[in-house]
């Protein structure tokens, strides 16, 4: 198993990106005075926004500013605040450049510059594309079992596994479009709808390889192994969804349940001789690679293309690979049960 590998370190990354509250940006007096003005007068330097509307003295007409957004807007959360900061972020980043001084982070993110309203495009195309290779991963595995090996008279898959691997490829799509639209609009909403996701797709890959790795086939068996990890995933998701979305926390839930299943992979990949155990190893070392650009996590290039959206480029060719492994886990494993039947 793979992606166990690469989704661990993977999904960890996921876990451990954190958007903390306080930056140097956003504690620079310029930028937090910039910040303020705009949030009294709808405008930056020149630069007015149409969708907030101010009398002379700064008094919001027809009722506070942040009820009279556009449909549009509103929808997509860019209010007058949000303007606010991000038109204050790119002129004083001018600002600090013309000065000699390298980007810094603004709430806890780097000053990436927008695309059609799209907060980080390059992640986000990123993100996409995983999801895509997931689908493609996902649906060559269900042709492959239904419409290419042999199956049982009542037209189950011989592939014990198959419904596990089933659950994880909708996992993994679901946390994949929900990565893209966090780094579409970084929101509350939507960080919560990301941490959770990836949370759920890392447990599950950790019960996954338990089962696989250990060859668990009966169902009271699943069921006793699976069960304490499942509460303690639910709980995980339940606490940062009501009562605290506690990054540290959240970072040591994460690093554990990976560090585990990274583990437990590595053991079976050298112990079970599997015919396409070198694939789970490019995944490893790949992962591993990968794991280095979010250690560095340099400020985006262009102001599009950081550490981050790179990271989620490299996921994209060990996505593929992986998929590669379970399809041909799936087909050493039908074989071994005709053979057996026979």
């Amino acid at each position: 198993m793979v992606d166990r590998n690469w989704i661990s370190f993977f999904l960890v990354l996921s876990c451990l990106v954190q958007v903390l509250d306080a930056s140097i940006g956003d504690a620079d007096p310029v930028y937090r005075s910039c910040v303020q003005q705009c949030e009294k007068t709808g405008c930056v330097g020149q630069r007015c926004f149409p969708h907030c509307k101010f009398s002379s003295d700064g008094v919001s007409i027809d009722g506070p500013w942040y009820m009279q957004e556009p449909l549009y807007l509103q929808w997509k959360q860019w209010d007058c605040e949000s303007d606010c900061r991000y038109h204050c972020m790119l002129d004083r980043e001018k600002e600090r450049e013309a000065l000699g001084y390298g980007p810094v982070k603004y709430h806890g993110k780097w000053p990436f510059k927008r695309v059609y309203g799209i907060q980080e495009p390059v992640s986000v195309a990123f993100s996409a594309l995983n999801l895509a290779m997931h689908f493609h991963g996902w649906l060559s595995f269900f042709i492959l079992l239904y419409y290419k090996l042999p199956l049982k008279q009542d037209k189950k898959a011989y592939y014990e596994y198959a419904t596990l691997w089933h659950i994880y490829g909708l996992l993994s799509m679901n946390s994949w479009f929900w990565s893209a639209v966090f780094h579409s609009r970084d929101v509350d909403l939507t960080e919560k709808l990301d941490y959770s996701s990836a949370v759920a797709l890392l447990g599950f890959s950790l019960i996954l390889a338990v089962l696989r790795s250990f060859d668990v086939r009966l169902e009271a068996a699943r069921v006793m192994v699976a069960a304490p990890l499942l509460a303690f995933v639910t709980t995980h998701i339940l606490f940062l969804n009501f009562y605290k979305l506690d990054y540290g926390w959240n970072m040591i839930v994460c690093v554990i349940m990976a560090v585990a299943q990274l583990l437990i992979w590595a053991i079976w990949a050298g112990v079970s001789r599997h015919p396409s155990r070198w694939k789970l190893w490019v995944v490893v070392v790949g992962g591993g690679l990968a794991m280095l650009l979010e250690i560095y996590d340099f400020p985006p290039y262009k102001g599009f293309v950081d550490a981050h959206a790179l990271w989620h480029a490299t996921t994209i060719p060990l996505t593929y690979i992986w998929w590669s492994f379970i399809r041909d886990d799936t087909e050493l494993g039908t074989s071994n049960l005709l053979k057996k039947a026979k």
